[in-house]
């Protein structure tokens, strides 16, 4: 019983931190987390490795085609 009751308090501990955050934040977003969404990335030239993966396919012959 003890352990259910910390998890609990522990859970809903997380969740007030979260609704802080929340309410805190302008129109209750978050920016996107996605690297191709950062402007620092972009500068470096660091891509998702999805658009690695596909720019390399594209530059082999012996790539394998996707299927959308």
């Amino acid at each position: 019983m003890e352990i259910l009751l910390l998890t609990t308090l522990i859970i809903a501990i997380g969740m007030a931190f979260f609704l802080v955050k929340v309410l805190s934040r302008k129109d209750g977003t978050f920016s996107s987390q996605h690297i191709h969404d950062s402007q620092a990335m972009r500068d470096r030239g660091i891509h998702c490795v999805m658009d690695q993966d596909r720019e390399m396919r594209r530059k082999s012959r012996f790539a394998v085609n996707e299927k959308s």
